[in-house]
């Protein structure tokens, strides 16, 4: 019951947290911004910096749409992870490596720029270990301070 309450209320204090611009949904946290993508970028990775995190690869994805014919204005994925855990995680559990490192896709679009991740949260559904529960809230928490640099960085 205790769990089940958690997940209800969880999306609801998390929303008072944040600006009315962020959403969290089931699965997905997303955060739109006025700023331009250049900004937001150099924005994110300082915020994913200031969390503590190591920036592993930052994959452009727009060059790939418009080569497959899709016309889009700039669009990366940034991944991201704390070095130590992701080793430890990924011997401990591999089961994790398919959602490892953690990731926020950037993009632009009509003159605002928009993050979207996958809610860590939810892999609590997945993975019975209570220890690894604390490991994805953590993650949960981090993302949305991350995501909050993008509406209030100073």
């Amino acid at each position: 019951m205790k769990r089940i309450l958690t997940r209800l209320l969880a999306p609801l204090l998390l929303l008072g947290w944040l600006p009315a611009q962020a959403m969290i949904t089931g699965e997905l946290i997303m955060v739109r911004s006025d700023r331009a993508f250049p900004d937001a970028m150099r924005i994110l990775q300082g915020a994913i910096k200031k969390q503590g995190y190591t920036l592993s690869n930052i994959q452009p994805v727009d060059e790939a749409l418009a080569k497959s014919g899709y016309t889009t204005d700039n669009y990366r994925i940034v991944f991201f992870g704390k070095t130590e855990q992701m080793k430890l995680l990924t011997r401990t559990h591999p089961e994790l490596i398919p959602y490892l490192p953690l990731k926020i896709a950037i993009y632009a679009e009509a003159g605002e720029t928009l993050l979207v991740t996958s809610d860590p949260a939810v892999f609590m559904d997945l993975y019975p270990d209570r220890q690894l529960h604390k490991v994805f809230m953590q993650w949960h928490e981090d993302l949305i301070s991350i995501m909050k640099n993008l509406q209030n960085p100073d």
